[in-house]
């Protein structure tokens, strides 16, 4: 059988990793390596469908891309086997009975005892040689040998290495072999000393590349995060808007829902009437037959009989008066059934839709507490209308055009915009002030331009963000502030246009004003460029941008003292006519508001009136 210095003075190490061979695997070139280390390698290569051989290049098929199926080195692997689970004796020895080895030495070769591990310690040649535990050769841990000898000279160090046999061997082989041959030779050392600057170079050049590449992975996952608030970010986006249309559509319901309980309550009260008349016929017919009746009971003389008399010529003529007509009633119904719902679906996404049919007539023709006093006019939070004045403050009305409270007398009110909280914010002139829904003044302070700056108070208005959008007439321009104030935090130029009235889309983002300078309408995105622009020559136009985000303008010729209401999609397409040429008490300044209370009743304001129109 082998001793162990016979087997290790075989090539039983890997060259992958120098130990000794665990599950050798035969490539198809009959080189053998370790089946860990041919799987690190296939992992390295582009297919793992074939694996090239780190010795001689040459490729091997890899069934299904699984090392473990290629052929095992059966004779090298129980060679292998029988290293491991014999016990190694001392080869240094010359006795016959061999103690048992404990250390091996890696230049020498041999396993050495303990007594001969102690005398290769004290001779000083062997000083530097590398001398590890038997049993860490055994266990793969490190390798198995270094062959500093010749194999065809023993006696000779093998310092040389051949550059084209790749490998180490003696001076004498050198001479006689290898540079007759024409090899080219280069000492061991330096062979050595080049292959371990190189390794270190590929170590650090690694270690580079490894930096460099976790940082890339780094990198990734950082770009993956940023990706990943970015997508929750439309995730929450996504939902917000949903839940913004949800409510608009939803607020949009219960106006038209409302709208048609008014128009309910009408036609009831019309129906009603005509009931109610019909009935006090008959009892006032009753009565009167009654009366009549009254002359069967005793021969009439003298005043009975002209009283009698009297009273039959009254029912008579009652009962000649033609019959009820039945059309009254049914012209009711007729116009009942002329109202139908119309979906705007194809015009513009976000609005529910429309009663059409139906007749819109003023509800309400109230005059203002001071003649030629509105400034403003805004649609309050809870449902009433604000009407701001620059000489006694802002009135509230009710969809009745009832005047429910009047406030910040003090104040003059130049425009009026709404938090959703309820909070209001006041301009005077080109000062702004914030206010509690109770109207109590706010320690706010908005730093915005002064009169001679930015010109005459331009428009207010509050997007669904809170944002305030301020306008200058002057510079034909806008600053956008925060609700904490301070200085602006956007400036907006208008394309040119003034922005005189100025209101904000509720879900796009975007906004309408009015160039009074040229009776103009016109949408502009959210950067302030011009989208679409509405006009007729020869009227006044006034816009309002409703709950639904549809937009309406009234078209007012002043010298006639007439307004028309017309409604429209968000692009300004033109969707159905409200009102037409309603006649209004012509005031004396060119001034007029125009908005929608949130039941749906429009209000239209002129320095002196307010108007309130409904569908009946």
């Amino acid at each position: 059988m082998a001793t162990f210095h016979q087997i290790s003075s075989q090539n039983l190490e890997c060259p992958i990793c120098l130990t000794l061979f665990n599950q050798p695997k035969l490539l198809t070139c009959s080189h053998t390596f370790c089946k860990g280390c041919l799987e690190r390698v296939s992992q390295t290569q582009p297919s793992q469908e074939t694996i090239t051989c780190p010795v001689c290049r040459k490729g091997t098929p890899v069934p299904s891309g699984d090392v473990s199926k290629l052929q095992t080195n059966v004779p090298l692997n129980s060679l292998v086997d029988e290293v491991k689970t014999k016990n190694p004796t001392c080869t240094v020895c010359e006795m016959d009975e061999k103690p048992p080895a404990v250390s091996y030495c890696q230049d020498c070769a041999k396993n050495m005892c303990k007594s001969c591990e102690r005398v290769h310690f004290a001779w000083k040649p062997f000083s530097n040689h590398k001398v590890v535990p038997v049993s860490e050769v055994l266990s793969g841990k490190v390798p198995l040998r270094r062959r500093l000898k010749c194999k065809k000279h023993p006696s000779a160090d093998e310092d040389c290495y051949c550059i084209h046999c790749r490998e180490n061997i003696c001076s004498t082989c050198g001479m006689l072999e290898h540079m007759q041959a024409g090899h080219q030779l280069e000492r061991a050392a330096v062979h050595e000393e080049n292959v371990m600057k190189n390794i270190k170079e590929l170590q650090e050049w690694a270690k580079l590349k490894k930096t460099t590449i976790e940082n890339h992975i780094d990198c990734i996952e950082t770009q993956r995060n940023e990706i990943t608030t970015m997508l929750r970010k439309l995730n929450d986006d996504i939902d917000k808007t949903y839940e913004e249309y949800i409510q608009l559509l939803s607020d949009r319901r219960e106006a038209l829902k409302c709208q048609v309980q008014r128009l309910s309550e009408n036609f009831e009260k019309e129906l009603q009437n005509m009931k109610e008349e019909s009935r006090q016929t008959v009892s006032h017919m009753n009565a009167m037959k009654e009366l009549v009746t009254n002359g069967m009971k005793v021969p009439l003389e003298k005043d009975a009989l002209f009283a009698h008399d009297t009273l039959c010529e009254n029912l008579k003529s009652f009962l000649g008066r033609g019959d009820p007509d039945d059309q009254l009633p049914r012209s009711v119904t007729e116009r009942a059934k002329k109202i139908s719902f119309r979906s705007y679906a194809k015009v513009n996404e976000l609005c529910l839709g429309e009663l059409e049919g139906c007749t819109w007539n003023v509800k309400a023709d109230v005059e203002l507490p001071i003649k030629d006093g509105m400034n403003c006019m805004t649609s309050a939070p809870d449902g009433k209308m604000a009407v701001g004045s620059y000489k006694d403050g802002i009135h509230l009305y009710s969809p009745d055009g009832e005047l429910q409270q009047t406030v910040q007398k003090d104040v003059g009110v130049s425009k009026i915009g709404f938090l959703a909280d309820g909070r209001s914010v006041v301009r005077d002139g080109n000062k702004m002030s914030l206010y509690t829904p109770q109207w109590e003044k706010l320690d706010v302070t908005f730093e915005t331009m002064s009169l001679n700056e930015g010109g005459w108070s331009g428009g207010l208005t509050v997007d669904k963000g809170d944002n305030i959008y301020v306008g200058y007439t002057k510079l034909r321009k806008i600053q956008v502030f925060t609700q904490q104030g301070g200085e602006a935090i956007k400036e907006m130029m208008c394309d040119g246009y003034s922005p005189w009235q100025l209101y904000s889309f509720h879900t796009l983002g975007k906004l309408i004003l009015e160039d009074v300078n040229v009776s103009a309408i016109v949408c502009l995105d959210g950067k302030g460029k011009k989208e679409n622009v509405l006009k007729k020559e020869g009227m006044l136009a006034l816009p309002a941008v409703c709950r639904d985000d549809s937009v309406i303008v009234a078209w007012v010729k002043h010298e006639e003292g007439l307004v028309s209401i017309d409604r429209y999609a968000r692009d300004l397409k033109h969707v159905h006519n409200i009102v037409t040429d309603f006649k209004i008490q012509k005031p004396e300044r060119h001034w007029y508001y125009l908005q929608e209370f949130e039941s749906g009743e429009i209000a239209f304001c002129t320095p002196d009136r307010l108007y309130i129109f409904d569908a009946i």
